[in-house]
């Protein structure tokens, strides 16, 4: 019991509180599109997924975050049942609004896009962790671009861009910090430019081009533009104060598309107006500086690649999602990490503020 209570003292239960109080953000969203609506099934869902991902993490924090560090075997064998998992959704997953993105357990779903986020952050971490002093050599850039490579073509053909951008961004962050050439990020600068080309022509669907074209021009108020419409509506209603919990029209009145995933800020901006999304912001702004935090006072380049990571993949998500939501960003389908509804990310968000955790709390031994 002692121990026990001796391995809560140590966590860093500020980071813990921020990410409490994100969540509880988003909670509070999702109980007003469930009253909205009248039926509460998402709202307790939710609620659950909170409970499971606190109680996970708290659990993960107990374990040795250098078994992953040391045992090549079992990140690799984590790697392939997630490119499984990813692959087997185009034969098993449900297909919805043409995409088959979920695995369909009774009540429950499951997007094997999460776990594959931690798993890909971890091989990584290793891998550069690794080889860090031959980051001069541009086979390792081609080598770790191998292992983003073959989820992102999955991820893909799911079809989901956004998921594919999230990868990308986190591999490119990484690299960056374990020390790439400046030569060599520009070869790489220039291959994204030419894949985004060959995308275009050949590869994104009509509604993806769509999204993209109703981004640059916001003039089909009633067709393609019709969500950042309505999300500007929203922001803008807030105003200083907010209308109030479950008092928002553009919510109550079903407005805004899809409230409870990729717009949920703008129920939050509706709600809870200029001073709400200013607590929301420095929570988040928190939450990333303690990450940060846990990765300088690593005492080795593994758990310093995973902190960084895990941080580039919420900045990432973050970004996107609050860009979408100000008409800033096309439309990707990027949830906001720990607010949007839906258990995977939400759990699997824990679980990495959980492996976090136990870096921290061994930070100063051996490494």
């Amino acid at each position: 019991m002692n121990t026990f209570l001796s391995h809560l003292k140590k966590l860093d239960w500020v980071l813990i509180a921020s990410a409490i109080i994100i969540t509880c953000f988003g909670l509070a969203a999702i109980y007003s599109t469930s009253l909205a609506k009248n039926n509460f099934l998402n709202f307790e869902k939710q609620l659950v997924f909170f409970a499971a991902g606190f109680i996970l993490m708290l659990a993960v924090s107990f374990f040795d975050y250098r078994i992953l560090r040391n045992n090549s075997y079992l990140i690799l064998i984590l790697y392939f049942i997630c490119l499984l998992l990813l692959a087997g959704l185009h034969f098993f997953a449900p297909d919805i609004r043409g995409t088959r993105g979920w695995y369909k357990i009774g009540l429950l779903s499951l997007d094997p896009i999460e776990p594959t986020k931690i798993i890909l952050i971890i091989l990584l971490a290793k891998y550069f962790s690794m080889r860090h002093v031959e980051m001069y050599k541009f086979r390792h850039i081609i080598l770790s671009g191998l292992y983003i490579l073959l989820p992102a073509i999955l991820i893909f053909i799911k079809p989901d861009l956004g998921g594919v951008m999230v990868l990308v961004i986190m591999w490119l962050g990484i690299l960056m910090v374990s020390g790439i050439k400046i030569k060599h990020f520009l070869i790489l600068l220039l291959c994204f430019m030419v894949t985004v080309t060959f995308a275009w022509n050949l590869l994104l669907k009509d509604y993806q081009k769509g999204r993209i074209i109703a981004f640059i021009f916001p003039y089909d108020v009633l067709g393609g533009s019709w969500s950042q419409t309505q999300t500007k509506i929203s922001i803008g209603s807030g105003k200083i104060f907010g209308q109030g919990l479950g008092q928002g029209s553009q919510v109550q009145y079903g407005f805004l598309p899809e409230p409870h995933t990729d717009f949920i800020f703008s129920v939050i901006a509706e709600e809870w107006g200029v001073v709400g999304m200013s607590v929301f912001f420095i929570t988040y702004l928190v939450l990333i500086w303690r990450i940060l935090k846990i990765a300088i006072a690593s005492d080795s380049n593994f758990p310093r690649l995973f902190a960084v990571g895990f941080s580039i993949i919420l900045i990432t998500q973050f970004t996107i999602n609050i860009g979408m939501n100000l008409s800033m960003l096309p439309v990707v389908g990027i949830y906001l990490p720990l607010v949007s509804y839906g258990g995977s990310g939400l759990i699997a968000n824990f679980i990495s503020l959980g492996i976090l955790q136990s870096i921290h709390t061994r930070t100063g031994s051996y490494a």
